[in-house]
């Protein structure tokens, strides 16, 4: 007898997707998913659940974020990946609090959530701002608001003072715990398929976080199939 599975449902026309906003990784995905979007002119959007890498792993490593940015930045240079430039003492070691604010964003509306979620990783990938701190995000946060009027900055605030969606980040990362999300990104099309960090094969030279990933093939034209299937 097959077991229940403990995904959400997705609903029909929409992406799920589980990631850190410190995976590099995922912010290529990402990337690349949004920017096929565009050039197929369909209306998919991603619905954001957290891959807190941090509580697997412990607190995020500066060595392990500029090794991968090095790594990656090549394959993927509009995303403009960046060493880290600011201050180590500024460097964001856990992004729990701005994954919930993505959370608050989401439960505004899907669009407003992406949008958040983007512009968090930009912040710090490019910017080197420092995304753990509650002033830092709520910055980011009116920046999006002024730029794209999606996204209401006194509910995202009271939201996330009130800790009102831990208990979903807690849920989400109990599912990333099981088979069923292989990593960061992971995306989950309607009907419950799978791809984890799809297109992009690597290895590593060296240790990780001392070492460098190298990228073996990268194909992102692989987002157009998940697209279309989303939308079928």
């Amino acid at each position: 007898m097959t077991s229940a599975s403990s995904l959400p449902e997705v609903a029909p026309g929409t992406i799920a997707v589980w990631s850190d906003l410190l995976c590099p990784f995922s912010y290529v995905a990402l990337r690349r998913l949004t920017a096929a979007r565009t050039r197929l002119g369909v209306n998919v959007p991603l619905d954001h659940h957290v891959f807190p890498l941090e509580l697997f792993n412990g607190p995020h490593p500066r060595r392990g974020t500029d090794t991968e940015a090095v790594g990656l930045g090549h394959i993927e240079p509009g995303a403009h990946f960046r060493v880290w430039t600011a201050s180590d003492d500024l460097y964001p070691h856990t992004v729990l609090l701005a994954a919930e604010a993505v959370l608050a964003a989401k439960a505004q509306s899907l669009a407003a959530g992406e949008a958040l979620d983007l512009a968090l990783r930009r912040a710090f990938w490019t910017d080197s701002l420092s995304i753990s701190h509650r002033q830092v995000i709520l910055a980011v946060a009116t920046e999006v608001a002024e730029a794209d009027g999606i996204l209401d900055v006194d509910d995202l605030t009271a939201r996330i003072d009130h800790g009102a969606h831990r208990a979903e980040l807690m849920a989400d990362y109990a599912i990333a715990q099981t088979e069923e999300v292989g990593g960061s990104p992971t995306f989950v099309l309607p009907g419950g398929t799978s791809v984890t960090n799809p297109g992009i094969t690597v290895h590593w030279e060296g240790p990780w976080a001392a070492g460098f990933p190298v990228v073996d093939s990268a194909d992102p034209d692989v987002y157009d199939n998940l697209l279309l299937r989303a939308t079928a």
